[in-house]
Parts: structure tokens; sequence; C-alpha cells
């Protein structure tokens, strides 16, 4: 038991010292004067029955106070619901609707209508690509070009703020974020030759589920790119059940693990050592053993609170990590379990993961 205990003390100990759960990468904190010329930007928009949302998305969107030559470019991907219809009614001269072409083999849905939107882009000095359920403040997209000609990045990358209102949003959304900083830990993505991939154009990563992941290492090869959080941008689709938030996270989880059965098997073997022994050697343990067990679950909900005072919520969602880390370790096995049943990658309809590995 000391050894098992020692060893999920010693992943947590390694975590921390990464420095990722600081959450110190914000857009707010990046010190950079704005340019003295504006460049040209097209802001591309994929969308699929988002209409919901569309209206103060895109809206938000096409309000913006941006100096310099701006338009947008909404790519209608095949949606059954009204949605090009009610970007079309808005009544801006920003804004152009583009139909979306039928999928094409080999791509996923959203990265097919976002290489429709770039070809229609022309050739601006910056795209911006957002989704149809993100809201943006006026000076969002000032401040994204700030930090990219005032730091010279090649890509910058806000993560956007999730809902957050309902009660499995608040056990669980904060989280998503969390974790996704622990896989590609923002401090270790913003350093020169850090956290790169793939090479190419857009269609590079046409198979990919995990788009912003793939776009960023594809553009990390071209020069240096900064990621960071926000409260600018912020989701407008709300996860009222567990189950929802459950969903969002099994349709990538499996994607993320490369489609190995054996990362899918070691993933599911450490999120137990990391949530589950720690908890059960506090409470069931003794001696130098549950000593061992309550330092790390101190330091797993210690390391927790700064994405929680971003999100403002209580410390006391420190204590439910264990809890917490054992729903995201079901939501893993559910997203293989879904991929080995053909609906691997589920969204709007479209069984993606499934359909890009058969194409």
């Amino acid at each position: 038991m000391i050894w098992l205990g020692g060893l999920a003390l010693m992943i947590w100990l390694g975590l921390c010292a990464t420095g990722f759960w600081l959450s110190r990468e914000r857009d707010d904190r990046v010190p950079c004067a704005e340019p003295a010329v504006w460049p040209d930007v097209v802001a591309v928009v994929p969308a699929r029955n988002e209409a919901d949302v569309i209206a103060r998305s895109l809206g938000s969107v096409a309000a913006q106070d941006y100096p310099g030559n701006f338009r947008v470019v909404l790519v209608d991907d095949n949606s059954e619901d009204g949605t090009g219809e009610i970007a079309r009614g808005l009544s801006t001269d920003r804004i152009e609707v583009l139909r979306g072409q039928p999928l094409a083999s080999g791509w996923t849905g959203k990265l097919w209508a976002v290489s429709q939107g770039i070809a229609h882009a022309g050739t601006p000095r910056f795209l911006w690509l957002t989704d149809a359920d993100i809201e943006h403040a006026p000076d969002t997209l000032r401040r994204l070009v700030t930090i990219a000609e005032g730091k010279q990045r090649k890509l910058v990358s806000f993560m956007a703020q999730l809902h957050c209102k309902t009660w499995p949003e608040r056990m669980l959304v904060p989280a998503f974020v969390y974790y996704f900083s622990m896989l590609y830990p923002f401090n270790w993505v913003n350093r020169p030759g850090r956290i790169a991939g793939a090479a190419g154009g857009i269609a590079a990563i046409r198979t990919s589920l995990i788009d912003d992941c793939a776009l960023g290492a594809l553009i990390k090869r071209q020069g240096p790119i900064w990621l960071g959080l926000t409260h600018r941008s912020r989701s407008i689709r709300p996860y009222v059940k567990t189950g929802e938030v459950g969903a969002m996270i099994a349709r990538s989880a499996y994607a993320q693990l490369r489609y190995s059965p054996l990362f899918f098997v070691a993933t599911v073997i450490g999120l137990v050592l990391m949530f589950v022994v720690p908890v059960g050697l506090a409470i069931l343990a003794h001696g130098t053993a549950q000593v061992i067990g309550a330092l790390a679950f101190v330091l797993m909900a210690t390391m927790y609170q700064p994405i929680l005072r971003f999100y403002r919520l209580s410390p006391l969602w420190g204590l439910a990590q264990p809890l917490i880390g054992t729903f995201y370790t079901f939501c893993v096995v559910w997203s293989g379990w879904q991929h080995w049943r053909g609906r691997g990658g589920m969204w709007k309809g479209r069984a993606q993961a499934n359909a890009v590995a058969g194409a």
C-alpha cells in the first residue's frame, strides 16, 4: 500500500513542478502595445445546426470594435434548422454566408467547413477561426491582433470561458480546462520549440477531432504561438445535465489517445492511481500509507484552486477532485466503448471518428 500511495504522490508532485495548474497565461496579462497599422482580418465561422445560438454568437463577431479591414465568413455546414437563414437575417454588411458543400470523404465535418471558409476568405493578414457557440466581447479581435503583432506570434489562441452556471457545470467544467492544461501546459506551449507536431496546409489535419490542438501543432512548425485563458470569449452553450458534459468529454477522449488500446488501458490505470488511490488510502489505510494518501489528496485539492478562482467558484470544489477525476475516468471508458461500437466522435448526428477511420 505504501508503494502505491508513493507512486500516486510522485505523479502529483511531478505535475505540480510543471506549473501548469497556476493558470498564469491569460490574455489580460500580456504586456504589449497596439499596432500602429491594423492588418486585414477575415473571421471564419463553421456552423451546423446552431439556430439557438447563432444570432448571439455571430452578432458578437460582426460587432467587433476593430479599426482595420474586417469581414466575416460563416460556413453553413448543411444545417437542417435554419442556421444559415438566421445568419443571413443579421443586419450587417460584414457577414457573408457561404453554403457548405456535402461532407467530403476523409474529413471531419468542422474542418471541412473551415477549409471552405479559408478558401473563400482570400489572402488577409490574419484569419480568425471561432466556433458558432462562442460570444465575444467587442475588443476580443483587437486583443488577439495586439498579442499576435506585439509578441510576433504565428497563432494566438484564447481558451474560451466555458458556460459554468448549472450544478453539473460547476462540478465538471473547470476540470475540463484544468485537465486540458495538464495535457497541454500553456506555459510549455508558449515556449518556442515545445509541443509541436505536423506541418502542411489545413488538409494535413482534416481527420482530426481535436482540431484546436492539431492546428496549434501545425502552425508551431512555422513559428511561435501563444495560448491562454480569457474572460473575453465565452461559450453560450449550456450543459444542464451531467450526461451532456460527459458526452462532450467522451466525444474526443479516445481520439486524444490516438485510438490506441494500449494508451487507453494505461490512461485508465493512471487516472485510477491519481484520483482513487489517494482518497482510498487516506480513508481506509493506516500509518504511513494513510499519511501519503492524505498528502496526495491535499496536493490534488490545492492545485485545483487557481482554475476555481478563474471561474469564480468556491474553493471547496477542490475537495471533490477525486469524484470529478473518477467521473472523467468513466468518460474515457465511455469514449473507447463508443468508438468500438462504431459511434466514435459523435457530433451533430455524425460519428466522425469512425467515418475518418474508414475513409
